[in-house]
């Protein structure tokens, strides 16, 4: 009979946030599954749990992968963890989760703390709708991709950044969102813990006069009605062609990456460009 991969959700600062279910879990299964074995231990060790850890991230998931899921299936029992919040949400983890349904293994999840819930609970924008975006790529094109079709999401936009990357993500939200509100949430459950509720712009205008410290979740509002009753138009279209050509973007890109925001094909947008 195999085993079962129990998805443990883990504190994202605050130690207190872990739950008895959480440490009975750990301290149940034959071994830990984490991101950073560094990171782990001495988590583990707050709550003197000894187990075997084995290292599961991005670079090495499918060797990993293969390597729990063979112990799963021999009967041993895995947890999951991330070095903060809840593991398999962008994080590698999502990989093994799928792979244990692919070979019929039992899985089950052990709810904890989640930076993005968090964030948007206290961003005092709408909750009833929306988009966890995850990182923005480092990739210029990859990044004005995602933002461009994010731009006529009429959903809360929730967004991970670091804080040596902020002040540029913030320029390049400005541009393709316009001056929007924002909560700018830092350090979660830390002892520096801050919400800044503001707009875009003065965001930017604070954070370029200002180093960010910690890591943020970006929680920033959607697209109202009338900018997206806007963007039907053809040439608000173009205009949105044009703003990624300036940034580098070859023009048929561009005309693809707009065509999925608006009603208009890609040849559409693309034969008004050369009209023009």
């Amino acid at each position: 009979m195999s085993g079962t991969l129990y998805v443990v959700g883990t504190p994202i600062g605050n130690l207190s946030d872990m739950t008895l279910r959480a440490v009975e879990t750990l301290k149940s299964v034959d071994f830990v599954a984490c991101e950073d074995t560094r990171v782990s231990v001495k988590l583990l060790n707050h709550f003197g749990i000894k187990k075997p850890l084995i290292s599961y991230y991005e670079h090495n998931a499918e060797a990993s992968g293969e390597n729990i899921l063979s112990r799963l299936l021999s009967g041993e029992s895995c947890a999951v963890i991330t070095d903060a919040g809840m593991p398999c949400i962008s994080d590698p983890g999502e990989e093994l989760v799928r792979l244990c349904y692919d070979n019929n293994i039992d899985i089950a999840v052990i709810p904890g703390p989640s930076a993005v819930i968090s964030a948007l609970a206290i961003s005092g924008l709408s909750t009833s709708r929306f988009s966890f975006e995850g990182f923005l790529s480092t990739s210029k094109r990859s990044r004005f991709e995602h933002l461009a079709q994010s731009a006529r999401d009429s959903h809360t936009l929730v967004f991970y950044e670091a804080p040596h990357k902020l002040v540029s993500t913030l320029r390049d939200m400005l541009e393709f969102f316009g001056d929007r509100k924002i909560s700018l949430c830092r350090e979660l459950t830390k002892l520096h813990e801050t919400v800044f509720r503001t707009t875009l712009k003065q965001a930017l205008a604070y954070y370029e006069g200002n180093n960010p410290k910690g890591e943020f979740v970006l929680v920033i509002e959607g697209a109202a009605a009338s900018e997206n009753d806007e963007a039907q138009t053809i040439e608000a279209a173009l205009e949105g062609v044009r703003a990624l050509i300036d940034k580098g973007m070859r023009p048929v890109d561009a005309c693809r990456e707009l065509a999925r925001a608006t009603e208009f094909t890609k040849s559409e947008l693309y034969q008004k460009l050369l009209e023009e």
